[in-house]
């Protein structure tokens, strides 16, 4: 399983998480605290988090850490691709690593994952145009 995150200005470091799930506490201490909290601040007051409605994100104890940092988050309606970039990146880097000899070990994927994860910057600068698209097909799907 990895982390990362997305906005115009650039992107966090990738987390790779090697063992075990997301729980709500590791999404606090190992994502919320040590990566969208630093990137918030720099990019604050115009920072807005948009993340996935998975389980440990909209934890209480995530929730409650965001808003103790003044971090403010979208609300975000379920099953909606079309305005979350992150979920066509998952799908650039699966398809960029699987074109090559598939990782053998835990390492090797992660070593490859963070590879890929550097070389996304193109569809980070077309966001604007993703949601562009978007608007002006009313929220139906566009394709992207």
């Amino acid at each position: 399983m990895v982390w990362g995150g997305i906005s115009l200005g650039g992107r966090t470091a990738l987390h790779v998480l090697t063992r075990g799930s997301l729980t709500a506490i590791r999404c606090q201490d190992g994502i919320l605290r040590p990566l969208v909290r630093p990137y918030a601040v720099q990019y604050a007051p115009r920072f807005l988090l948009m993340q996935a409605n998975a389980r440990p994100h909209v934890a209480g104890v995530c929730q409650q850490f965001l808003q103790d940092k003044g971090i403010d988050a979208m609300d975000w309606p379920t099953h909606s691709p079309d305005l979350n970039p992150i979920e066509h990146i998952w799908d650039i880097m699966s398809l960029a690593i699987h074109r090559h000899v598939a990782p053998q070990t835990v390492q090797e994927l992660a070593d490859a994952l963070v590879q890929v994860w550097e070389e996304i910057h193109n569809l980070i600068r077309s966001m604007h145009r993703h949601c562009r698209e978007v608007i002006q097909a009313n929220g139906s799907h566009t394709h992207y």
